[in-house]
């Protein structure tokens, strides 16, 4: 049974589909971008895996913070950059060519350090969260935790809060979801890259908070799945937008979070502003997800330095959502769905150097299967399958791919 399911699930590749061109191998090309911190882990793999296949291409990554990220794209002094905050009006008018690819989806989680709770499974709701970060949740035995965590020995102790002191992505993506959640979070501080903090430590990127909160008794922040898994962090469970269950951030919970949304994504060179996945539908979605970005000019000749190089850049970024996706599921990103890779390559057949269009994408070079889907089951589902199958996700999360067919009908048991 489980050879059929995986079978019928596992995505079908295209067939003879057009690739941009292969960077030229008698020349080096140093390529440099810059932002988020989020998706850092995984663009640095892909940068040494890239380099394995073309040792020609070096790329620079420099993991500043997605505010970083979007000043760079603005003033136009790296090749692209990668955010995890779509750019806001404001920021599109100052950069009104620029596309946006998603790159990957990742997760923040809550983490906390509390040597009475050793294992992670704190469950905490979005109020509780929203509290804590506002100080007016001040000590671990809150009432409020205790009801939400009755078998846990919770102490009397101060809650040490630690958040980001740049402008970050994560930042953007926790603080949207605590707006969602919590009409007075959304009133008093709002979401953003940077935030007025109403209290607690800070530090840079998500390797500085996660450093604040392994070295920092009674401490709570948010970090990056990748990060807090990386480096053995305790991790709460959330309560999901349906308000049924606390789940834990994983792989197959993430992606059930973008789920719902992947075919509601505008295209490439429109306005992404009010795109949000935080707080999503679903019994099994972590409600704390969202897509990583990476942002490009339509036009590479205001970034690149000549026609060869922005050709390079193509290549690249086009293996990264492509091939480069398998080994999102190592690091705990989850693969994008197959509709958002067909909306990137939309996005690559756009761009241009100095008005010359560098790449035509033909999608209807498939084979028919390709074109076939099973009827109901959705892509996240059916690439988990794949993933189980190739050994890059555990069991249990594909036990949860299972487990959503069944109650959604779609597989009898």
């Amino acid at each position: 049974m489980i050879a059929t399911i995986v079978a019928i699930m596992a995505p079908l590749n295209a067939n003879a589909e057009s690739v941009p061109d292969v960077p030229n191998s008698n020349t080096v090309y140093n390529l440099n971008g810059a932002g988020a911190t989020f998706p850092f882990p995984l663009i640095d793999l892909w940068r040494i895996e890239y380099h394995n296949d073309f040792d020609n291409v070096n790329l620079n990554y420099q993991s500043i913070g997605s505010g970083g990220g979007v000043k760079q794209h603005i003033e136009k002094t790296v090749n692209f950059a990668a955010s995890d905050a779509p750019l806001t009006v404001k920021e599109k008018g100052l950069a009104p060519s620029t596309i946006h690819i998603p790159e990957t989806i990742g997760g923040v989680t809550v983490t906390y350090n509390v040597p009475e709770i050793p294992k992670s499974g704190l469950k905490l709701t979005g109020k509780a969260i929203s509290g804590i970060f506002m100080g007016t949740i001040t000590k671990w035995n809150d009432p409020l935790i205790k009801e939400l965590n009755p078998g846990l020995n919770l102490p009397n102790k101060n809650i040490v809060a630690a958040h980001r002191s740049d402008g970050s992505g994560t930042t953007f993506v926790f603080t949207d979801y605590l707006s969602k959640v919590d009409p007075d979070w959304d009133k008093q501080i709002g979401k953003g890259k940077s935030v007025p903090w109403p209290m607690g430590l800070a530090a840079a990127g998500n390797e500085g908070v996660a450093g604040i909160i392994r070295s920092t008794q009674y401490s709570i922040g948010y970090v990056e799945l990748a990060y807090a898994f990386q480096t053995g962090m305790t991790l709460a469970h959330v309560q999901n937008g349906d308000k049924s269950k606390f789940v834990e951030p994983s792989i197959a919970t993430i992606t059930a979070a973008t789920a719902g949304i992947a075919n509601k994504l505008p295209a490439g060179d429109a306005d992404w502003s009010a795109v949000s996945t935080v707080n999503a539908p679903g019994s099994d979605s972590y409600p704390i997800s969202s897509f990583s970005y990476l942002l490009v000019y339509k036009d590479l000749k205001e970034t690149s330095k000549n026609k060869e190089e922005a050709k390079a850049m193509l290549h690249m970024i086009h293996w990264m959502i492509t091939d480069g996706q398998a080994l999102a599921p190592t690091l705990l990103y989850s693969p994008l769905p197959e509709n958002v890779v067909e909306l990137g390559k939309k996005s690559l057949s756009q761009i241009t150097y100095d008005g010359e269009v560098l790449w035509k994408y033909d999608d209807s070079v498939k084979t028919t299967e390709t074109k076939t889907t099973v009827s109901g089951i959705p892509d996240w589902i059916r690439n988990n399958a794949k993933w189980w199958a190739d050994g890059l996700i555990t069991d249990e999360d594909y036990i949860k791919g299972l487990q959503y067919l069944i109650s959604q009908g779609i597989l009898k048991v």
